[in-house]
């Protein structure tokens, strides 16, 4: 089940790359943390690790809930631009993901070979690090750079979760309140987008 958790987190993240829609690519972000917030519990209740527990219940009322429908919100308060068009082309777009998948596998390898517990989960995590810029680096608008933000969040979250085989608590409290002031320098970022237009 583990596995499959992985592969589509990976999967929802290289679909929101070619998404144009804003409200499914925030539909696409929630996806994306709910397959997180999955993987979380099945490795805290396969570990015994009620911190772990704690931190998955965590990211599907923060992550799959709360931030999606804040960020539908804003959008509808600040009229937003429901099209998002990316600035990179498709067809380059469909060059570049595999290129950094094997990329990043390659890189990850020296990483892999120290790191019994879940290999492949580490180069799957620094690869959607890697994604998660590139939707960053594709859109011009705010709303999309900062799924992309919060997608890379998700990425350190599972790249944390599976190299260490559970993060401490106190990591996990310290990235959720990051979050949270994430959201007040997005409301911030919105009213300036509407200023400007």
């Amino acid at each position: 089940m583990e596995d499959f958790l992985i592969g589509l987190f990976l999967a929802t993240l290289i679909v929101a790359l070619f998404t144009t829609r804003l409200y499914r690519l925030i539909s696409w972000y929630a996806l994306n943390s709910l397959t997180l917030a999955l993987l979380a519990l099945f490795i805290g209740f396969g570990l015994d690790d009620s911190a772990m527990m704690i931190s998955g219940v965590m990211t599907l009322l923060l992550k799959v809930i709360a931030i999606p429908l804040i960020l539908k919100r804003v959008s509808v308060k600040f009229n937003l631009k429901r099209e998002t068009k990316p600035t990179i082309e498709t067809y380059y777009a469909i060059i570049l993901i595999p290129a950094i998948l094997v990329f990043t596998f390659y890189l990850s390898e020296p990483i892999i070979k120290m790191i019994a517990f879940n290999a492949n989960y580490v180069a799957v995590s620094i690869s959607s690090l890697f994604l998660s810029l590139l939707l960053i680096m594709e859109h011009k608008n705010v709303a999309p750079k900062i799924i992309g933000f919060l997608t890379m969040e998700n990425a350190l979250f599972l790249l944390g979760t599976t190299a260490t085989e559970g993060m401490p608590m106190l990591i996990e409290l310290g990235i959720f309140f990051d979050l949270l002031m994430a959201i007040v320098i997005i409301n911030l970022l919105f009213r300036q987008e509407e200023a400007e237009v």
